[in-house]
């Protein structure tokens, strides 16, 4: 049980870094209620040692809001990808075995570069193009159910979950991912995001948009915020199909 721990026995998967060969290193903690994986990694920055007494640099890893907001933390615990900052210590089995996940560049120990996940939400405008330069007054009504579904979708954390347990994201193509495609969605629900639709539509429609999801469905299972990841896909499918018989026959 959690209360009779002593130590926490930490392997800990680190590259020196990008491109770097990989290395496992093995800690011992000293066990402390409610831990979680984030404050066993400060223990290890305050104090770099090995478990065989070995002096190394501090284990570094990303982290910023610490309650499952940024998405910063993700790291594969045990096997499992998740965040790290509600990774509690007395939940998962001991020793417990910290990676970086592998679908994008680690730039050093536990510590990846998700730029292109951000670079998706370029391609496919994930934001509302409003002139600022002047007051607009109050924007259009939403439909209160309408406006539940946009809060879910809004509700990514752009943590790369989703994208870590998909067959089709690799590091080798450009395959945008289900977290690019969701928010499409979310933004052309939006009455003003909606004359932008088609822009957002039209970039989804190449081989690294909708058309490279397998539907495994791998990634509703480790949604860290249980997002409708399916029913957005779906969506952005038939709208997708429909924007390309629109273009056929109208060509526009």
């Amino acid at each position: 049980m959690a209360e009779t721990r002593k130590t926490i026995e930490l392997r800990i998967l680190r590259q020196d870094g990008p491109g770097q060969e990989s290395y496992w290193q093995n800690f011992s903690i000293p066990y402390r209620p409610n831990m979680n994986i984030i404050s066993a990694l400060q223990w290890i920055q305050r104090n770099p040692a090995t478990k065989e007494g070995k002096s190394v640099s501090p284990v570094v890893w990303d982290c910023n809001c610490l309650e499952e907001v940024c998405g910063a933390c993700t790291m594969i615990i045990n096997g499992m990808v998740r965040q790290a900052c509600t990774a509690l210590i007395d939940d998962i089995e001991n020793p417990i075995t910290l990676r970086p996940m592998t679908k994008f560049p680690v730039v050093r120990d536990l510590w990846v570069d998700r730029q292109r996940m951000f670079e998706a939400l370029k391609k496919v405008k994930a934001w509302i193009p409003i002139d600022g330069t002047y007051d607009l007054g109050e924007g259009p009504k939403m439909p209160e159910v309408d406006r539940e579904v946009a809060y879910d979708l809004s509700r990514c954390i752009t943590c790369g979950c989703c994208l870590e347990v998909c067959p089709q994201y690799k590091l080798t193509n450009d395959f945008m991912g289900v977290s690019a495609i969701q928010q499409a969605r979310l933004f052309n629900s939006h009455p003003t995001g909606k004359m932008n639709s088609h822009e957002r539509l039209d970039a989804l429609m190449g081989p690294d948009g909708i058309v490279g999801c397998g539907n495994a469905q791998n990634c509703v299972e480790v949604c860290p915020k249980e997002l409708p990841l399916i029913e957005s896909l779906s969506e952005i499918q038939r709208a997708t199909i429909s924007r390309g018989l629109k273009r056929f026959f109208v060509r526009k």
